[in-house]
């Protein structure tokens, strides 16, 4: 199976998560669910992998959340935190569909997922809060950052669809393509707020929008 694929996941593919691990026990809890293409599982695996590795606790807001499925990835990793808010402007019955399958598997989940329907700009944000975003288009993730930023909260973005008419670029284009040059720019400016910043990548053969953008404020 390509880890690209944008094709769901089917009890067909149950053959690919054979294992007794995390992940090809989400795999399989995926699988059954038939509802999420197998790109957006490889994606929110390896960005909650690294970003658990740094932070720890908090709730966790999984903003322009699609699914939903970094959330629950997010608390079953870390159960010491005690609930996530996915939120999007709207969700269908595949989004509860797939959070079903998962809580059915893992029933300490249950109640401790809030989906929300609402613009970013309506989520009260808190310096105890992890804001993690995978893909959010465009300047949409800028969105995301500045209101984390307006919070002093944790921040971990997988950014994508850079636009570069319209994105800050910062003077780099000059040596740096465009996205690269607007998320370095979205790093430094990061840094220009009083945030440590570190910079990881998920694996390419998932997706070439692959950079992972992870900051905390500094604390004195």
């Amino acid at each position: 199976m390509l880890k690209s694929t944008k094709s769901r996941l089917t009890e067909k593919q149950l053959y690919a998560f054979p294992g007794d691990t995390l992940f090809d026990r989400l795999g399989r809890a995926v699988c059954r669910a038939g509802t999420l293409p197998g790109k957006e599982l490889f994606e929110a695996c390896e960005v909650a992998r690294r970003v658990r590795r740094i932070f720890r606790g908090g709730r966790v807001v999984d903003l322009a959340c699609g699914h939903g499925l970094l959330a629950h990835i997010m608390l079953l990793l870390d159960d010491s935190s005690q609930e996530a808010l996915a939120v999007d402007l709207d969700f269908n019955d595949n989004t509860r569909q797939l959070s079903q399958a998962i809580t059915t598997r893992w029933p300490r989940l249950k109640n401790r997922i809030h989906f929300t329907s609402a613009n970013i700009a309506e989520i009260t944000l808190g310096p105890e809060d992890l804001v993690v975003s995978v893909h959010a288009c465009g300047n949409l993730t800028d969105v995301i950052i500045d209101r984390a930023v307006n919070a002093g909260a944790r921040l971990a973005v997988l950014p994508c669809c850079h636009d570069t008419k319209i994105g800050d670029l910062g003077g780099l284009d000059g040596w740096l393509d465009g996205p690269l040059a607007i998320d370095v720019t979205r790093a430094t400016r990061l840094q220009a707020k009083g945030y440590t910043v570190l910079t990881r990548t998920i694996p390419v053969e998932i997706t070439p929008k692959n950079r992972l953008l992870i900051a905390e404020p500094i604390t004195l």
